[in-house]
């Protein structure tokens, strides 16, 4: 082992060496061709031995000027315009240099008669200057062309290689272009981009040969194997353009991650994955004002109600990214808070992490969670929130999602919180379930929190389904498709408006920010997705055919269910200083004696288990609340109108 570490320092020594006597010969050899061309390649003897006498200093001034910018140790394997930017300073400086002495060397040798041994001709200077920097970077363009050759041969195969074209002529593109010449299994054949000015051009060897619209056309042509988008950050619209462009075809559709992994070509190659169902549905980019969210949460205590759920963990993962003092989880479920806490152990050791298992309704060890660790800033992410599973159990959804609202609140508020968000739903908007009319009733407590408290501030963040989150509809679909059997859905024309996690985290943690109390923040989350076209589209992302290979059966609302969610009643919306949230428009009080008496009546029927004395409990609460057991005239679906408005609602509390 000791002489393998010997024999390779011996080796990395040699070719150090080898690197600077290569480097000093292209230096002097530069320096003679300057003399000759200063010359007309006939240099008079006295102007040779000139050239012998200078050309040591010469060269010392030129490798130092190298080494003070570092050239030498710069990879000629990966040499690139920032090395090149590099050289080009350092021979740069040398040759003014060499002018400082030219110019000054007259006047210094009536003094030290030695110095006319720096006397140079401007001219030959000047062509020293450039002929260096040519000569240098050839040098290292000729090793990383040898290189990038050595790396780009493999093992010879009988298969053809994979016909791919590139979606997307851009920086992307141009990378995984790249990548893709140094590989023998795939192929790249064309281009295919919007932009005019690229039609008919070649990028890195490859042609551009047509618009994205074009794709299904070109694609024929030429006997294309797979269709790979290189456009890094193409919103959920272009993917469903391409799938469904070249959805005949049958060919399979794949997408690079970020352009950003395209650092090594080998490496980046591999990261091409398929088309997922989050990147059909995924918008833009969201811009968050980092600055107003870090000055909330650094270097202060947080708290997290629902720590180890997939909304509750996401948002303490962004958390972690704003460096705050301390982070409490508090989870009920023993393993989901082991996992999310020797994840963030592992992954953010500077933060001090208290997983504190509790539940939320148990108000004197909350309380003593509060009193102990002083938080500056609770994100309340727990709840109950599947609609079939709460309809069979209403007095569990009441005592976890109103009771234990209530508790964490006031607890905060007792404790002198700095800041309270509420994580809320669109199923609170004119509630025909359980779950829905549940957190509405958290939802008022919460608004007559923020008017009596004035030292906390008390927010609430309204969203939709998020994608991927634990029991959503999207793994459900996956599982069924695996076991090749018919995927269910309740109704044709369901709709649900849809987030990622990351997504839905991010903006409630800018929400967070924004406000003075009592607002009820609502996410953008673009055009609502009606569940059929979902549950094509995963379909045939896993290369089958809906309603062949796997058929698709309707089952039915559920109890509870609407076909439609609304994000806001007839307050309506007004927008905010950040284009993705919107505020839902509070214009009378809450009463807060009737609230008090009617939460009272709720939680005393809850306690006894008296499913029909709930819902009538939550009626008298909620008239707006449907669920197709009141004797009213039930309230009618909404549509949509072209003004955006709602038809006005009553509330006993508003």
């Amino acid at each position: 082992m000791i002489q393998r570490l010997r024999a390779a320092g011996v080796k990395l020594a040699l070719r150090r060496i080898a690197r600077i006597l290569l480097d000093l010969g292209v230096l002097a050899l530069a320096l003679w061709l300057a003399f000759a061309l200063r010359f007309d390649w006939n240099i008079p003897v006295p102007w040779v031995r000139r050239m012998l006498l200078v050309m040591p200093w010469v060269l010392l001034c030129q490798y130092l000027a190298l080494v003070a910018f570092n050239v030498p140790r710069c990879s000629w394997q990966h040499f690139g315009f920032a090395e090149l930017g590099r050289m080009g300073a350092a021979i740069g400086l040398s040759g003014v240099l060499l002018l400082v002495a030219r110019l000054t060397a007259p006047a210094v040798s009536q003094y030290i008669p030695s110095a006319t041994h720096v006397l140079v001709p401007i001219g030959a200077a000047a062509a020293d200057v450039v002929l260096a920097f040519v000569g240098l970077a050839a040098l290292r363009a000729i090793r990383r062309g040898t290189s990038e050759h050595e790396r780009g041969r493999a093992p010879l195969s009988d298969a053809a290689p994979i016909r791919l074209i590139l979606v997307g002529a851009g920086e992307a593109g141009v990378a995984v272009a790249r990548a893709l010449d140094r590989r023998t299994d795939l192929e790249a054949i064309a281009f295919v981009d919007d932009d005019h000015a690229k039609q008919g051009t070649r990028i890195h060897g490859v042609p551009v040969c047509g618009r994205v619209d074009e794709l299904a056309s070109v694609c024929r042509h030429y006997q294309i194997d797979e269709i790979l988008i290189c456009v890094a950050s193409a919103n959920g619209a272009f993917v469903r353009r391409v799938t469904r462009d070249v959805e005949q075809l049958n060919l399979p559709v794949k997408m690079i991650p970020n352009v950003a992994e395209f650092v090594d070509g080998s490496v980046a190659v591999e990261r091409i994955r398929k088309v997922a169902l989050e990147d059909l549905l995924r918008r833009d980019p969201v811009e968050l004002n980092d600055a107003a969210i870090a000055g909330d949460l650094a270097d202060r205590t947080v708290l997290v109600s629902g720590a180890g759920g997939s909304i509750g963990s996401e948002l303490c993962r962004q958390v972690c990214r704003y460096g705050p003092r301390r982070m409490i989880l508090v989870e009920r479920s023993e393993n989901a808070l082991f996992e999310i806490h020797r994840e963030l152990r592992a992954k953010c050791p500077n933060i001090e992490l208290v997983p504190a298992l509790v539940d939320i309704t148990e108000r004197e060890h909350l309380d003593r969670v509060f009193h102990t660790w002083r938080p500056a800033v609770v994100i309340h992410a727990a709840a109950h929130k599947h609609v079939p599973m709460l309809e069979y159990n209403p007095g569990a959804a009441i005592l976890n999602n109103v009771v234990g609202t209530r508790v964490i609140a006031e607890l905060a508020g007792d404790h002198e919180v700095a800041s309270f968000v509420m994580i809320s739903t669109d199923k609170a908007v004119r509630p025909r379930s359980i779950m829905g009319a549940s957190k509405r009733c958290a939802e008022l407590l919460i608004q007559r929190l923020a008017r009596l408290q004035h030292h906390t501030k008390y927010t609430i963040v309204r969203f939709g389904n998020v994608l991927g989150s634990n029991g959503s509809v999207v793994p459900i679909f996956k599982a069924q498709i695996a076991n090749m059997a018919p995927v269910t859905v309740t109704h044709p024309d369901m709709e649900r408006y849809f987030m990622t996690i990351p997504e839905a985290s991010q903006l409630v943690l800018q929400a967070a920010s924004m406000g003075s109390g009592g607002e009820i923040f609502i996410l953008d989350m673009g055009e609502p997705v009606r569940i059929l076209d979902l549950a094509n589209d995963l379909i045939r992302l896993c290369g089958l055919v809906p309603g062949e290979d796997i058929p698709i059966e309707f089952t039915g609302l559920r109890p509870g269910e609407k076909l439609r969610e609304e994000l806001c009643g007839v307050a309506g919306l007004e927008p905010t200083s950040h284009a993705s949230i919107l505020c839902e428009r509070e214009a009378t009080w809450l009463r807060a004696e009737r609230l008090d008496r009617d939460v009272a009546e709720l939680i005393a029927v809850a306690e006894r288990g008296e499913a029909a004395a709930i819902r009538a409990a939550l009626r008298a609460m909620l008239p707006d609340f449907d669920d197709g057991e009141s004797t009213a005239s039930p309230v009618p679906e909404p549509t949509p109108a072209a003004s955006g408005v709602l038809p006005p609602l009553s509330l006993a509390h508003v």
